[in-house]
């Protein structure tokens, strides 16, 4: 609640890292090219804190670094939540609309033009902060931050660039906020898992990017936010890779490609060439190579976990059946935790469904390696089964904190031994009926 012109908004966890950085802002603010559209001005999401090699991937160079960039060319980047300057304008309608103001006494430019003490104004401030203010009124809907989703941000800075308004990425060396990050691995899949319903619910609704936004912003935009927003849906092809080819390793059938045959070369160019680029990406965005294995690592680890039971909620949602209700990240640093963090240890601790899903893809691929392993002994066709074992192999080596969580760490932050037990229950599970299925 401000009579501002120009609103920053942050994260409760975030402070000013840059002086200079209201100055940055107001630069583009003042640029006569472009003022007359320009919505708001975002900054990378920065943190402090990170241990060496970054191992719940927080940095998430792709949503805030990558891709703010290559969108900047176009219309602007996506508002993420924090570190961004909206002029007060973009929240009553389109850069060329003039909108009446819903509430009475604003003047034409949307702000008080009386003295912040008096009657009036306190009593309108009053009006404004009871939370039945915006009832039978466009805000929420179609005026102000934008409600409906639990990714406000995106769903915001997608509405108003859809209504017209430009935004720019200011990426100064210097980093102008720097807020704090999860050092638990279920804090990290819990928050995941808020933005997967959130981003969904958007990617569905009438204002689904494929369709409104490609209509109201073009075709490219439409697609860049269309990437974000069905983030989600990558849990499908990861769930399935992370438990077919192994399963059906399991019973010695193949269901890829002999390495003689030429599809074999496709599989291997696509796999090759997309982990390359990504690594390629990664580094070029002053990153490193060990942070870019754990990104790729938690990639799919979020696959399996968070994005797979963000789907899940979703769906439960449409169908209406009852869902949890909102939780907000905890970023408590606990001395303990804190000290394994800075180690580079997983941190699990505490017993929940996401960790069974990865505690069972990380049993199966492990059994499967091994069985292939012995298989290939035993006269088992290595050629038309290889590109499973190597499915299997890749997956182990990205797990391996996963098997250290298990067996062979005795500290608090250990796999609980209930999850242990009900991972192995399903992954038996799962296989007897990939056996029953085969046979069929």
């Amino acid at each position: 609640m401000t009579n501002a012109p120009i609103i920053l908004t942050l994260d409760c966890d975030m402070y000013s890292n840059d002086p200079q950085t209201p100055h940055r802002m107001l630069c583009y603010f003042h640029d006569s090219e472009i003022r007359s559209k320009l919505g708001y001005i975002q900054f990378p999401q920065r943190f402090h804190g990170l241990n060496k090699n970054d191992i719940y991937a927080c940095e998430l160079k792709r949503l805030f670094i990558c891709n703010p960039v290559g969108m900047d060319g176009f219309a602007g980047p996506n508002h993420v939540g924090t570190g961004c300057f909206f002029s007060r304008r973009v929240f009553f309608g389109g850069p060329s609309s003039f909108v009446t103001p819903e509430i009475p006494g604003l003047s034409p430019a949307h702000m008080v033009d009386k003295p912040i003490h008096a009657q009036s104004v306190l009593a309108l401030a009053h009006h404004v902060a009871d939370c039945m203010y915006e009832n039978e009124t466009n805000w929420g809907s179609k005026l102000g931050f934008r409600y409906g989703s639990l990714v406000e941000d995106y769903y915001t800075g997608y509405r108003l660039q859809c209504e017209g308004w430009k935004s720019v990425f200011c990426h100064p060396k210097r980093p102008a906020f720097l807020g704090d990050v999860p050092i638990t691995l279920i804090d990290v899949l819990s928050q995941n898992k808020r933005w997967s319903v959130g981003l969904l619910e958007v990617a569905f609704s009438k204002y689904s990017p494929v369709t409104f936004g490609a209509r109201a912003m073009g075709l490219v935009m439409g697609l860049c936010y269309a990437h974000t927003g069905f983030w989600p849906i990558w849990s499908i092809p990861i769930t399935i890779y992370g438990f077919l080819p192994q399963l059906a390793l399991l019973n010695g059938v193949s269901i890829f490609p002999k390495v003689s045959d030429t599809w074999f070369f496709v599989y291997a160019f696509l796999f090759i060439g997309a982990y390359v680029q990504d690594c390629l990406d990664y580094i070029f965005t002053q990153g490193t190579f060990q942070r870019w294995w754990s990104d790729q690592r938690m990639w799919l680890i979020r696959g399996v976990t968070s994005y797979l039971f963000g789907l899940i909620e979703f769906v439960s949602k449409c169908l209406g059946i009852a869902t949890h209700g909102f939780n907000v990240t905890s970023k408590v640093v606990d001395d303990e935790q804190g000290k394994r963090y800075d180690q580079g240890t997983f941190e699990f601790g505490v017993h929940s469904p996401m960790f069974v899903s990865l505690a069972a893809a990380s049993i199966i691929n492990l059994i499967a390696f091994i069985r292939g392993i012995i298989g290939v002994f035993r006269g088992w066709n290595l050629e038309g089964l290889f590109v499973q074992m190597f499915i299997s192999g890749f997956v182990v080596l990205n797990c391996w904190p996963v098997y250290e969580a298990m067996v062979l760490r005795s500290d608090k932050g250990r796999m609980p031994t209930k999850t242990t037990m009900v991972s192995i229950f399903v992954a038996w599970a799962l296989y007897a009926v990939a056996s029953l299925m085969l046979k069929l």
